[in-house]
Parts: C-alpha cells; sequence; structure tokens
C-alpha cells in the first residue's frame, strides 16, 4: 500500500519564499508638483530610456547561456567509513569541488544519532553556499530528510512527497520526497533543481512509483499539470539524487522517457564508497530542456561518507 506523507519543517528559515513587494503610487504634495512639471519631462524620459536600455541588456544576458557545476552527494548523515560524524569533513569534501550547486541526501536536523546538530546549516556555513532543507520523517527527536545548497539565489522551493510502502515489523521502509527549487544565475537565467533519494533494498516497486511520480510531477506534458505550476516547468530543470536503482533497471528506465542521464556508456559506480559496485547516484536533465552536459565523472572519496560524490558540468542555453 503507497502512502503519500510530508513533514512541515518548524524552522521558517528552512524553507523561505521570497515575497514581492508592492509598489504604492502617492499623490504628489505642493512643494514637490514641481517635479512633475513640464521641465521634468525631458530628465524623466532620458530616465526611461536609460532603463528601457538596462532592460534591454538584461533580457540579451537571460539569452546568453550559463555554465554550471552540479554535485550529488549522499552524505550518510556526517557518517563516514571510519565511524566518525565529520561535517566539516563533508564540507571539505564539497568546497574542494566547487559546485554552484549541490543536491544532498540523508540529511540529519538535530537527530540524537548525529549529536542533534543542524547539519545543512553548518554545511552552508562551511561552504559558504545558501542552503534549503526538504525533511521527509522525524528520526530520534529531530528530522532527515533531503536538501540543497546553492550559490544561485533561491526564489521558490517546493517539497514533493514521493510514494512508499509503510514499513511492518518485517520490512523496513521510509518515507521518501523531492526537494525543487527555482535558483537565479548570475545573467538572470532562471532554472530549477531537484534533490531527491528514493526507496532503498528491495523495494523496486516503490522506486518504479517514485520515478513514475518525478516524471508526473516536474516533466508533465502538460505544463499545467507540473506540481510547481506552468511557469516552472518552463524552466530548465536538473535532478539529482540517491536513486538506489542502476542502470538498465526499471526507475532508471521509466525515468529515461523524460529524461537525460549524465552517466558514462559503462557507468562508473558510486556505491560503496570503499569498494564502489553499483551506480545508483546521478545528475540528470530533462530532455525537452536546452541543455548540455559537457562533463560528467564519479569523485573518488573513499572516507568521508558510504557514497562518493557524482559531479557534473552542464551549459544551458
Amino acid at each position: 500500500m503507497y502512502r503519500f506523507s510530508v513533514t512541515i519543517a518548524a524552522d521558517k528559515n528552512w524553507i523561505n519564499r521570497e515575497k514581492s513587494s508592492t509598489l504604492q503610487l502617492m499623490k504628489p504634495s505642493k512643494q514637490n508638483r514641481n517635479l512633475f512639471s513640464r521641465r521634468s519631462f525631458g530628465g524623466i524620459a532620458a530616465f526611461g530610456a536609460a532603463a528601457l536600455a538596462n532592460t534591454n541588456a538584461r533580457a540579451q544576458n537571460r539569452d546568453a547561456s550559463v555554465s554550471l557545476r552540479i554535485l550529488c552527494y549522499n552524505i550518510h548523515y556526517g557518517q563516514g567509513n571510519d565511524g566518525k560524524s565529520d561535517i566539516p569533513r563533508i564540507a571539505a569534501v564539497i568546497k574542494q569541488l566547487n559546485p554552484d550547486l549541490v543536491a544532498l541526501q540523508e540529511i540529519d536536523v538535530h537527530v540524537a544519532r548525529s549529536g542533534r546538530i543542524h547539519e545543512l546549516r553548518m554545511l552552508a556555513e562551511e561552504t559558504g553556499m545558501a542552503g534549503r532543507f526538504g525533511p521527509t520523517q522525524h528520526y530520534q527527536g529531530g528530522l532527515y530528510g533531503n536538501g540543497i545548497l546553492s550559490k544561485l539565489p533561491f526564489h521558490d522551493v517546493h517539497i514533493q512527497p514521493l510514494p512508499y510502502t509503510e514499513a511492518t515489523p518485517t520490512a523496513a521502509t521510509y518515507p521518501r520526497a523531492a526537494v525543487a527549487a527555482i535558483v537565479e544565475a548570475a545573467n538572470g537565467k532562471r532554472l530549477r533543481f531537484i534533490s531527491t533519494h528514493f526507496q532503498h533494498a528491495s523495494f523496486e516497486e516503490d522506486r518504479f512509483a517514485e520515478a513514475k511520480a518525478i516524471n508526473d510531477h516536474f516533466a508533465a506534458d502538460d505544463p499545467a499539470n507540473d506540481t510547481m505550476g506552468p511557469e516552472a516547468a518552463k524552466l530548465p530543470t536538473i535532478l539529482a539524487g540517491d536513486l538506489n536503482a542502476v542502470p538498465g533497471s526499471p526507475p532508471i528506465v521509466e525515468l529515461q522517457k523524460k529524461w537525460h542521464f549524465a552517466v558514462e556508456d559503462d557507468p562508473v559506480p558510486s556505491s560503496p564508497s570503499k569498494a564502489p559496485k553499483n551506480r545508483i547516484d546521478f545528475i540528470l536533465h530533462r530532455l525537452s530542456d536546452p541543455v548540455k552536459v559537457t562533463t560528467h565523472y564519479v569523485v573518488d572519496e573513499k572516507v568521508a561518507s558510504d557514497h562518493n560524490p557524482v559531479f557534473a558540468e552542464v551549459e544551458i542555453h
């Protein structure tokens, strides 16, 4: 039986939506009516021309391509293969790769096993990036889930629950979700970035249902059916996550209907990091988007987490 679940974060700083301001037009006072005299029309016209030129320049910048460095990293709640919990070590791995956007999985926030720390906030501080947390469940007195780090300004954040089978006394499963953010590149071009984590172990039916849900919510044929609305549907969209599925498996084949995988012809394994056997961590973009992958590889990092990071550089046209 599938169940949909989402946890609302208590800390409003974990999920921020920028609010638009309202411009109020005020009636001029007698003292300032001269500002609206005929003599001021020339200055107003010049200002208008300059503003129009600035607008045109910004539009041209948005039309130009932008290159972005993308990282996908399951951090195993900060615990390395040496048994030590070390968030600064995770941050050092991220900083060395210098990404613009990072999709994170297995983040603890105020969870007992990781010392009640806010791991995403610590990673943001250590890397100098902004962070957004997408909780999927309560765990040991705190929250656990996915996250995004970004050098680009955030404009919107959405948590999308994904289907999963409820746990039983003999089978452990976990709620699953995707956290999606709209960000803005330096040239003003906006894009959507998504971090997700599919069901683990032998629950292939969950992973297939989650892959189908990703397609339905973020790659629908009709933009009106996009979970974040038709305007968000028009934005170039990059998805990254621990899919717990290998190339050629049903969940991956389902995603390939809508997404291009940045993966080698002979996929390099990403997990477990100590002795990698399976490629289960991926960076993708929608087939319909003007995105070109220029570089991609699995980072050989055997200690910081039980997963290797996956890196890609993309051009968005």
